[in-house]
């Protein structure tokens, strides 16, 4: 029987009931409960005597305001955006290097990029597959699991997993076993006012929580806004988006590059005339024949079934311009009914149309996602992390669901032989962690009519240094060049399934930026990877970002900025654009670069009101005047 308490009565019996040393689990992401975990956290860190043990992921910051322009940007964003939102106080004592003694938080994937620097999340980083993470924290000695829920007047007696059922459905069945071995085990939720009540396999019996605080939380949700698309990641969604086949499955991720590749879809669905004139454009007959066997730029006659770690905003956008929508069942026999077309209209109503292991997003996601009727809301089933990221169990329901699926994932290198880097630099340090990448690769190995897409832009450009993506070397590999299949740049597609090592190169050098081929090519030859004869084929030696951009300038409708939505204002989009700029051109240590930089700055009276949202309009002294003067600078050389 659930028994129902203020958070702090929920701690007391947490404390009272558990022993000396506490191993908590929490849901990665949005479904952690913040206000009972921090009461929790401040509570065991002065009792010396008692241990605490965080096991969890991604856990999710406000980002940081930093200094200078930076933070003029982005402070009033983040209270408007983030209001009180009530931040992870083992968060910040992470970040300062400060965690009590008696605590320690181990994760398996991070906020991308947030935790390099600091020591105790670096060192108690656990290496995992997502798929495996329910495994690794169970056997870890698990004895508490924390969870924020959605309710439903409609369901009194019920409540739902929400954004997270991915591994707390995982953990049912383990710590049922624990329990019935004698231990204890404590089940604590907390009800959240906006979170979206998601039917199905989320639905859980509102007993099966010990303790359920009596306080609802109604304080902002984390959202993650959506952020601009530049001209490269709109190049590589649009060569993905042919790859995609008509009544097929579909996995994206969380990122520019997947909004990109949702807008490319858009596209082929909504303006295939204009889409075909592109992509004659850019010219894909080099991977006319791939394009043919593999995907198509058809509409969407039969539709896409979005399977997906996570629920991303795009399969909703896609979802609501019916291009997913092809349904699933949930046994074998009408599985392959629905695959031969013979499934009556009356079966069809119970079909799925994603699975999702959890969700995060922007509050317009939310906010549709709360808005949809409970019929729809049942298309999408969020349900347990094994059944998504992983073939065994019930794999042939799973394998008659998956038809031709596209497993579409980013890495941030890729080596000239095929090995994928997309969770850690060479030197140790963790960005994210494996999460879930490394189990779709395998399915698109594993099923036969699957293919493993990495998406990767070909060049970076930070303080005005550019540099490629694709290297020769590599200290550290994520996806290794065994399992090598599909890569897409903004230059194009590298099939490299199968190949032989210097067609694999080639094929990574056709899609690599022109600034970087040579030297590429002459190191693969050193160590006799290439014929000291090899010469690149010339269809491939003006890639570059001026041609590119030239294709963009004549397609301007199918190159939006934000194709999924916006949370910032105009003036806000114009600063952005003028503060990623400045970042990607200058080393903005450098004074005597900034200098320079300012000296063709426009006439104030041009941006009034960008400058008055900078709070630069009368700028006090040398230093706020640099500010205004690059910010003018990087506001016209990136006027639209």
């Amino acid at each position: 029987m659930v028994q129902l308490c203020s958070i702090e009565q929920a701690v007391d019996d947490v404390l009272a009931r558990l022993p000396a040393h506490i191993h908590m689990g929490l849901p990665l992401g949005l479904g952690k409960p913040n206000l009972f975990v921090n009461a929790l956290y401040r509570r065991i860190a002065g009792l010396p005597e008692r241990q605490l043990t965080i096991y969890t992921a991604l856990c999710l910051g406000r980002p940081s305001l930093g200094d200078g322009l930076q933070k003029r940007f982005i402070e009033p964003f983040v209270e408007r955006v983030f209001g009180d939102y009530p931040e992870l106080d083992f968060l910040a004592d992470l970040h300062r290097d400060s965690l009590p003694a008696n605590i320690r938080i181990e994760q398996f994937f991070m906020q991308p990029g947030s935790l390099l620097n600091s020591a105790p999340a670096q060192q108690d980083y656990v290496s995992s597959n997502y798929s495996h993470a329910a495994r690794d924290i169970y056997a870890a000695g698990l004895n508490l699991v924390a969870q924020l829920l959605a309710s439903s007047s409609e369901h009194p007696d019920r409540l739902s997993l929400s954004c997270n059922p991915d591994i707390t459905l995982d953990l049912f069945p383990m710590i049922a076993k624990r329990r019935a071995a004698g231990e204890t085990v404590l089940l604590v939720g907390q009800v959240h006012t906006e979170l979206p009540y998601m039917p199905g396999d989320a639905e859980v019996e509102i007993d099966t929580f010990d303790l359920l605080i009596d306080e609802k939380d109604n304080s902002t949700l984390f959202s993650t806004p959506n952020m601009p698309v530049g001209f490269q990641d709109h190049f590589i969604g649009l060569h993905a988006s042919t790859l995609v086949r008509d009544g097929g499955t579909l996995q994206i991720g969380i990122g520019s590059m997947g909004d990109a590749l949702t807008a490319a879809l858009l596209a082929r669905q909504a303006d295939n005339v204009g889409y075909r004139e592109l992509l004659a454009d850019v010219n894909l007959s080099q991977w006319a024949r791939l394009i043919e066997r593999e995907g198509g730029i058809e509409p969407f006659a039969k539709g896409l079934y979005g399977c997906s770690e996570m629920f991303v905003n795009g399969l909703l956008v896609l979802a609501d311009a019916g291009i997913i929508r092809r349904k699933v069942y949930p046994d074998v026999q009408t599985q392959q009914q629905a695959n031969a077309g013979n499934l009556d209209e009356a079966a069809q109503t119970d079909g799925i149309s994603v699975h999702g292991g959890f969700f995060l997003g922007p509050r317009s996601f939310y906010e549709r996602l709360r808005e949809l009727p409970h019929s729809k809301r049942l298309e999408f089933n969020m349900t347990r992390i094994s059944y998504i990221n992983e073939l065994y169990g019930q794999e042939e329901l799973k394998r008659l669901q998956r038809l031709d699926a596209r497993f579409i994932n980013t890495a941030f290198t890729m080596t000239l032989l095929g090995a994928g880097v997309s969770d850690q630099l060479q030197d140790g340090r963790v960005l994210s962690g494996v999460g879930g990448q490394y189990n779709f690769v395998a399915q698109g190995h594993a099923l036969h009519d699957a293919r493993s897409i990495l998406l990767l832009r070909s060049w970076r450009e930070s303080g005005g240094d550019v540099s490629s993506n694709i290297v020769w070397e590599y200290g550290h590999c994520t996806i290794p060049r065994h399992l090598r299949d599909i890569v897409v740049t903004e230059y194009g597609i590298a099939d490299l399934r199968g190949k032989s090592d210097a067609v694999v190169i080639e094929a990574l050098l056709n899609i690599s930026d022109s600034r970087f081929q040579q030297g590429l090519i002459e190191q693969a030859q050193k160590v006799g990877k290439l014929p000291k004869d090899f010469r690149l084929d010339p269809r491939f030696t003006d890639n570059t970002p001026k041609r590119l951009q030239a294709i963009a300038a004549r397609h301007p409708n199918l190159f939006p900025e934000y194709p999924l939505g916006c949370d910032f204002n105009e003036v806000e989009k114009d600063l952005l654009r003028a503060l990623n700029w400045l970042k990607s051109k200058f080393k903005l240590t450098e004074i005597l670069e900034l200098g320079k930089a300012a000296l063709d700055a426009p006439e104030a009276s041009l941006y009034p009101e960008h400058l008055a949202r900078m709070q630069l309009t009368h700028p006090e002294g040398l230093k706020e005047d640099l500010f205004q003067r690059l910010l003018l600078t990087g506001l016209k050389a990136t006027a639209q």
